[in-house]
């Protein structure tokens, strides 16, 4: 004899719709934490990596690594693009990227200059580009990842040297110095005499977080279960009471 009362088939397809919902989210946040975990791995790898000449691979950079490179040629001064509302620290501030021409090519080359904090609420002020030719050292990776685009960084219709932007998007900052730009960004070698704080950590969720969040969506999975059963458990009948 069953234990459990005949459940409509509403029931039953609400709690199988919510069991697999609940699974698939927890399985997708443990394949976000490997990724997570890879994009950690190759990050470890460049740092300890040897330095590459920049060359025609640039244009199409390896999908499964972040190579150092040392790039010679020269920034365009009179260019900054400000990556608003960033944060190192617990301080607020931008990431501060600047047009770079190297030598002998026709894209030109973002480089990440690094992270400044901001000053009485307004943004820093920023120190003039080296001028002339310069060589640069550090490791070429994609762009930081964007969530949600609410708006857009309005790049033309901003005038001055410094533009703002809500995000790094490499099309459209090649439209605003009407040259293409290489598919990826340098973030520069540290340097201690340089204002620029220049810590290449990534800086997303960790994959300790997201295996969190998993077991979190494979425990509402088997509270789905348990509810379900709890609700259809027949009940035993009251026992006359004994005269």
């Amino acid at each position: 004899m069953t234990f459990l009362r005949r459940p409509t088939w509403f029931a039953v397809a609400l709690t199988l719709v919510g069991v697999l919902a609940f699974v698939r989210l927890g399985i997708w946040q443990l394949d976000r934490a490997d990724e997570k975990d890879e994009l950690l791995r190759r990050y470890a790898a460049s740092a300890s990596a040897g330095v590459e000449a920049f060359g025609p691979a640039a244009a199409q950079p390896p999908v499964d690594r972040y190579p150092r490179y040392a790039v010679s040629g020269s920034f365009l001064r009179g260019h900054y693009y400000l990556l608003d509302d960033q944060t190192h620290a617990g301080r607020v501030g931008v990431h501060v990227y600047a047009p770079f021409a190297p030598e002998g090519s026709v894209p030109w080359l973002l480089v990440d200059l690094g992270f400044l904090p901001k000053e009485g609420g307004g943004n820093p002020r920023l120190p003039p580009l080296p001028a002339g030719p310069t060589t640069l050292r550090g490791l070429y990776v994609p762009t930081p990842g964007v969530g949600v685009r609410l708006g857009g960084d309005r790049l033309p219709e901003q005038h001055g040297a410094e533009k703002t932007m809500v995000y790094v998007d490499l099309a459209e900052i090649g439209h605003d110095l009407g040259r293409a730009l290489y598919p990826r960004v340098l973030l520069l070698d540290a340097d201690p005499a340089s204002i620029y704080t220049r810590d290449w950590t990534p800086g997303f969720m960790p994959p300790a977080r997201h295996r969190a969040y998993a077991f979190q969506w494979f425990t509402f999975a088997l509270a789905a279960v348990v509810i379900f059963v709890l609700l259809h458990r027949k009940r035993r009948p009251n026992r006359p009471p004994s005269s």
